[in-house]
């Protein structure tokens, strides 16, 4: 017979046996905590993504979304301090950045950061160098067909919104498994906003799970399965995209729209 005891360590053990494996999911990250210095900033961020999803990470400025990003890319800083990233059922949290990217993770910061001084074509083939290769050019030209036109121009001498296009056809280049894009329509006018909307959807339809981190939340929330809203390096909300859209209240306190 069983203790009131026994019952409740039977409860307690049933609910450890529950949980999910954050390695069964295509990708998960669970409770990471990162720092800028002493800066804390990430403060306990929990995520998972199906494969070919597309979450829209949202919040206000400082809210950590970018942050974020940079602490799943393995870049130096911030520095993750606990937590645990996987990506397939491998390992991230243990990875720097460049072992990351050979695993797919495929990080388009705001600033683009196109090499200077190189072309277009030379800058996509400078992102081949190494191996697991992504798209051949001749694919690349023919989704971004603007970047085909200027493939001997100067990188750095393109419009923003063609760096843009340059920017996510460079990590394409790459084995991109999951993409993560940073403001990706920030400083843009709105036509080419548009033309970006529609490589991110192409980009949908061809199944690259994508994680979109944008100020202009409605247009991100269109495009996205789910969303998760973070305030003050945590999460604060979790749901379906389309639930964000309609809950005029969740938009107001938390992202200002």
């Amino acid at each position: 017979m069983l203790t009131n005891t026994d019952e409740s360590n039977l409860k307690v053990a049933n609910l450890e046996i529950a949980q999910p494996d954050p390695r069964d999911a295509f990708f998960s990250v669970r409770d990471i905590h990162a720092y800028y210095g002493e800066s804390y900033i990430v403060q306990g961020i929990s995520l998972d993504l199906k494969e070919g999803e597309i979450l829209a990470l949202l919040g206000r400025n400082g809210a950590g979304k970018t942050s974020t990003l940079r602490t799943i890319a393995r870049v130096d800083d911030p520095e993750l301090k606990k937590g645990e990233i996987y990506l397939g059922g491998e390992s991230l949290h243990d990875k720097k950045s460049y072992q990351a990217a050979q695993m797919g993770i495929q990080l388009v910061p705001e600033d683009r950061r196109i090499i200077g001084g190189l072309t277009v074509e030379e800058n996509l083939v400078l992102a081949q160098v190494a191996e697991p290769l992504g798209w051949e050019l001749e694919r690349i030209y023919e989704h971004f067909p603007r970047l085909a036109e200027r493939r001997t121009q100067i990188g750095t001498t393109l419009s923003g919104g063609e760096q843009q296009m340059l920017a996510v056809a460079r990590a394409l280049a790459r084995d991109v498994k999951l993409l993560l894009l940073d403001e990706p329509y920030e400083g843009l006018a709105p036509v080419i906003v548009q033309e970006i909307e529609k490589i991110v959807r192409q980009i949908k339809e061809l199944g690259i799970t994508t994680i979109i981190v944008e100020q202009n939340a409605v247009a991100a929330l269109k495009l996205a399965d789910r969303a998760v809203i973070i305030d003050m390096g945590e999460v604060v909300y979790s749901g379906t995209a389309q639930d964000v859209l309609e809950d005029e209240d969740l938009r107001n306190e938390y992202l200002a729209i």
